[in-house]
């Protein structure tokens, strides 16, 4: 749902942090979701929600707002004016005769009944893609998509379109269909399942342009029919093709200590797909790295090896 400023976008507004943290887990949604919604860290919600910055950009709270799906008013935090205002003047209902009962019910269960066909299903899960900071042409990268269930399960479709000209290797649950001339995958996620993260490896396209983007992206799709609501998938949504291998995050040519510690956790949670461990633990072993044409792969490379 939009909402309209109606003032000034520099203005500040007054929040009440209670009802921001009520108001979102009323509709079960997470900081992490609010924050990419409203463009801030998730540091800042939990502040905004403990009232440590009571006042706020409006420009910030009318984002906040929208993606609480409520009016702006209704979390901020009332003035002391505002609180002791006299309640306007109520225009005074008179009674429905009977007839006039019975109408106004059959109104209101028509109106129900078209609503009930046309309000789209609420997508009850947010996913949130990681993908390294670098690939190499011709090599396998890992992808991780990590779900959070809000509120009661539901079946969903969950879609990934990855670049063109590359292809899936391997996916942990295996996606129910799959094309790779287009660079489209699909998971059927039933009621219940309770899937919490969805991984595949992706090899590069061995023609892709040294130093160019990559581009990801994906939606979470609920419902059928008409009667459906799609997500976009949040995270991370690019990455570099260049020659460095994926482990190497600061695109250095080495694997250093930290860096192989953060690649241990990815190695965890690809389970299903195969990382060779022994592999990345030659390169972290080894001075540096270099490309071999001949085997298509990085190999470990020392001092020795690099003197002229």
């Amino acid at each position: 749902m939009g909402i309209e400023p109606t003032e000034n976008h520099t203005s500040t507004v007054c929040l009440d942090g209670s009802k921001v943290k009520r108001q979102r887990e009323i509709n079960g949604l997470t900081q992490l979701y609010i924050s990419k919604v409203v463009g801030v860290t998730t540091d800042t919600i939990s502040r905004w929600e403990n009232n440590r910055y009571p006042t706020i950009r409006r420009e910030n709270a009318l984002n906040l707002a929208e993606a609480l799906e409520v009016p702006l008013d209704q979390i901020l935090r009332k003035l002391p004016e505002e609180e002791l205002a006299p309640e306007p003047h109520r225009t005074r209902v008179l009674p429905l005769t009977v007839a006039g009962s019975v109408l106004l019910l059959i109104v209101m269960i028509a109106v129900w009944s078209f609503l009930s066909r046309q309000v789209p299903v609420a997508v009850n899960v947010v996913a949130e893609r990681i993908l390294p900071d670098f690939a190499a042409p011709a090599t396998a990268i890992p992808v991780q998509v990590k779900l959070t269930h809000n509120g009661d399960a539901q079946g969903f479709i969950l879609r990934e379109n990855f670049p063109q000209g590359w292809q899936l290797l391997e996916a942990y649950p295996p996606p129910s269909s799959l094309d790779n001339v287009h660079g489209v995958a699909r998971w059927i996620v039933k009621a219940g399942d309770q899937v919490e993260r969805i991984v595949y490896l992706v090899q590069v396209d061995a023609s892709a342009s040294q130093d160019g983007p990559a581009a990801f992206r994906g939606e979470i799709i609920a419902g059928t029919g008409d009667n459906q609501m799609s997500t976009l998938i949040l995270g991370e949504t690019g990455l570099k093709v260049a020659s460095v291998h994926w482990a190497d995050s600061d695109g250095d040519g080495r694997i250093d200590d930290l860096e192989m510690l953060d690649t241990s956790y990815t190695v965890d949670e690809m389970t299903g797909v195969h990382l060779d461990w022994d592999y990345l633990e030659s390169l972290w072993d080894a001075d540096g790295y270099r490309w071999n044409d001949q085997q298509k792969r990085f190999v470990p490379q020392h001092v020795e090896e690099k003197s002229p």
